[in-house]
């Protein structure tokens, strides 16, 4: 691999298996310094490509890019995510096994840029499909309307990742991509009615305000102000210099086009995306009884005509419990706050719902055409995991205790095929090493996973037992269960 490289390629070490004191995490770290001055963000160890997000755009993916790594052993060529991309696809296509890139990381360590930059990858050098390049444009437009719809700026991130996204792009026995499908995990939907100082919420928000046309938001009821909508200003920074809403809703708007949507899907869309800022916008007042009462009509008239329900059904729904016993239905009367959760509840419900219609619309239009054809019997798999890194806020949710727990998984699985396995397989050969020492985080997981006396089966015991649960009887719960675990700190 030395031979290939010019001088600048060879700055540090390129794998870290081939570090002197490869066992140091000091070394590691001044190795990866190292290169990272050099705008070398891309070193290896071994199969694995460790990657150090440098903010700026380095010039380093163009189609001159590609044609390098294409076809071109692992080792030849100085580490790069297209030498991953090219490896897997031509064990794809010689072993013809499915294969799978796992890009973990912690929030704002590039996760997603990466994931496009792979899919760019292969619409560009692949073979393009007998019935032309339709599927390759909407496997790459279906980033922009997912990152709008799933995406927010945080206070680490302005692009972060709010969901899991798994996607599967199939392709022919040519190596053509064919179709793909996509499976979304955890939207954080509490991001809705709320956000943490600093941080927005989805994109698609801001951008529908910034870019859409005067005669749309007409329609809507819409104002461009943001500040004028209670679930865009909680973290105080509707506007960013680095985001260009105006620009990115342009993208948006023809991604939708590339991916089937028709006008009357796109409008409907809209509305419901509009829908969830009036939503914001509705406040109550109490009635002499301290029953909620709806004050703002102007809202609720915006509201009824977009999500196409009577005025009265949801006046009536947000600011009444339905309670049903002995097969007789009631009404109670709702509270200020019990009228204000229930708002936010609907609100959270309906951009919910919103994104799991739009992730299957995205299917369908990726889904290959050719499924019921003898031929899609050789049709292989490559697999593309983007989801969000671990992550801890001054307020954390259950949101993020749930993506932590879904990163400390992605890590064991790691351990399990890079350190263990690997190490179990040369004491099995009698091969002569020197074991690498490193943290088993199983017993993380089993803290938060184990049947009956882990976290969230308490918290599901917590939940359904009868009287009121609080944060406290919760805390109270985990104190008396696994308060002798050795990483459970309160």
């Amino acid at each position: 691999m030395e031979s290939a490289l010019t001088a600048r390629d060879r700055v540090g070490v390129q794998d870290f298996v081939l570090l002197e004191n490869f066992t140091s995490e000091a070394a590691f770290i001044e190795n990866l310094r190292r290169r990272f001055r050099e705008n070398l963000i891309y070193t290896y160890i071994g199969p694995v490509l460790v990657s150090v997000n440098p903010y700026r755009d380095l010039q380093i993916y163009s189609r001159q890019h590609m044609e390098r790594y294409r076809g071109v052993s692992f080792y030849e060529v100085p580490p790069h995510l297209f030498a991953v991309a090219d490896t897997a696809y031509r064990a794809l296509r010689t072993e013809r096994r499915d294969q799978a890139v796992m890009i973990s990381g912690e929030s704002g360590a590039g996760k997603t840029e990466a994931t496009k930059r792979l899919l760019q990858f292969y619409a560009e050098t692949c073979p393009a499909p007998e019935r032309g390049g339709a599927v390759r444009d909407r496997l790459l437009q279906s980033n922009p309307v997912l990152e709008a719809f799933g995406n927010a700026k945080t206070l680490r991130n302005d692009n972060s990742s709010r969901f899991g996204k798994y996607m599967d792009v199939q392709f022919d026995f040519k190596g053509a991509p064919v179709g793909g499908h996509i499976l979304s995990y955890l939207l954080e939907k509490s991001r809705v009615v709320h956000q943490n100082h600093g941080e927005r919420n989805f994109h698609i928000f801001y951008q529908l305000l910034e870019g859409g046309e005067e005669e749309t938001l007409r329609r809507l009821g819409l104002e461009r102000n943001p500040q004028s909508y209670l679930y865009l200003v909680k973290g105080q920074c509707a506007k960013v210099s680095s985001i260009n809403d105006k620009n990115d809703w342009k993208v948006v708007r023809k991604a939708l086009t590339v991916i089937d949507f028709t006008e009357d899907e796109v409008e409907d869309l809209l509305s419901i995306v509009a829908s969830v800022l009036h939503l914001g916008n509705i406040h109550f007042a109490a009635d002499e009884e301290s029953n909620a009462q709806v004050t703002t009509e102007n809202q609720l008239k915006y509201l009824t005509r977009l999500l196409g329900v009577e005025g009265s059904t949801l006046r009536e729904a947000l600011t009444h419990r339905k309670i049903i016993a002995k097969g007789e239905e009631l009404l109670s009367p709702l509270n200020l706050e019990q009228a204000a959760y229930a708002r936010d509840a609907l609100a959270k419900a309906v951009y919910s719902r919103t994104f799991t219609w739009l992730v299957a619309k995205i299917n369908r239009s990726l889904a290959s055409k050719d499924a019921e054809s003898p031929s899609w019997r050789s049709t292989t798999v490559l697999g593309l995991l983007d989801i969000y890194g671990f992550e801890v806020f001054q307020n954390n949710s259950f949101e993020q205790f749930c993506i932590n727990y879904c990163n400390e998984k992605l890590q064991q699985l790691f351990i399990e095929l890079t350190l263990k396995s690997e190490q179990e397989e040369y004491e099995a050969e009698g091969i002569a090493w020197e074991p690498v020492q490193y943290f088993n985080n199983k017993i993380i997981c089993d803290l938060v996973e184990e049947k009956f006396k882990g976290i969230i089966s308490i918290l599901d015991e917590e939940c359904l037992r009868p009287g009121e649960a609080t944060d406290l009887t919760f805390l109270e719960k985990l104190e008396d269960t696994v308060k002798h675990h050795p990483h459970f700190l309160t």
